[in-house]
């Protein structure tokens, strides 16, 4: 199963944008786009290397609050 990570974009050089999401940083490919980014936006990663879609920083917000909600969880059996 593949998850799509919303990222904020720090930087864009040719085909290639700087993300940052949790304070990592990695270079992603935006040859899949279907519109144009711009530093400052959020867009969804798929399989930690393609671009796939910019989303509102409302969405993205919300999608990050879930993601941390759940990565902070313990695992289902971990001992309390």
């Amino acid at each position: 199963m593949c998850m799509a990570i919303p990222s904020l974009v720090i930087s864009i050089e040719g085909d290639l944008a700087l993300v940052e999401c949790f304070g990592v940083q990695r270079s992603v490919n935006l040859l899949l786009m279907p519109e144009p980014v711009a530093v400052g936006d959020y867009v969804f990663i798929m399989a930690n290397t393609y671009a796939v879609e910019r989303v509102s920083p409302e969405v993205a917000a919300e999608s990050l609050a879930y993601l941390k909600e759940v990565l902070d969880e313990p695992a289902a059996g971990d001992a309390w």
